[in-house]
């Protein structure tokens, strides 16, 4: 049997729900939704291994306002809530402040995501625990681990938003892509 995992770059996801189609995401329904594309496409059942998030926690400056520390726990909230979720990890990076743009506002980095899920996709590559890999991100960080997944006969399949939400080289180096449409996201929304 074939057996899928699905790689979700979070801080991707949370972008393109908020800024591009004004909803918040229900993750389990979003899984099945993947799945189920992946399915229609290959036409033959597939295993979920595991779907893996990575993001991290909001900046909190020291010590934190009351509105920081507040988005802190409800992020916290949010986390401990997808590993409750089957077959659902939670890989978290950090954020680090890089100092003010030209307005004077912050400027936040996350830091450690794209190792965490680049090295992810290639382990379980490498040892041929998956069959099929769904990629939903748009960063071209991610290029080199869909190149060792398909040197091994992974099938790599790209979730994506609309057109200049994502790197034009990630999206030749999928082997399948499937744009994250208004009529997908509302299926898959709270």
């Amino acid at each position: 049997m074939a057996r899928l995992a699905i790689f979700i770059d979070g801080g991707y996801v949370d972008a393109l729900a908020s800024k591009h189609f004004s909803l918040r995401i229900d993750y389990a329904e979003f899984v099945n939704a993947v799945v189920g594309t992946i399915s229609n496409r290959t036409a033959e059942p597939l295993d979920l291994l595991r779907t893996y998030y990575y993001n991290c926690l909001p900046y909190q400056s020291s010590p934190p306002t009351e509105s920081e520390a507040k988005h802190f726990a409800g992020k916290r909230r949010f986390f401990s809530a997808l590993t409750r979720l089957d077959r659902f990890l939670v890989r978290q990076g950090r954020l680090a402040f890089r100092g003010y743009d030209g307005q004077g506002n912050p400027i936040f980095q996350q830091k450690l995501i794209d190792l965490l899920l680049g090295l992810d996709f290639a382990l379980l590559s490498g040892k041929h625990q998956i069959t099929h890999a769904a990629l939903v991100a748009g960063d071209s960080d991610f290029i080199p681990a869909i190149e060792i997944a398909k040197q091994e006969g992974i099938v790599v399949s790209l979730f994506h938003g609309p057109s200049k939400t994502y790197a034009q080289e990630l999206w030749f180096a999928a082997d399948e892509r499937f744009e994250l449409t208004m009529t997908f996201m509302s299926s898959v929304s709270r």
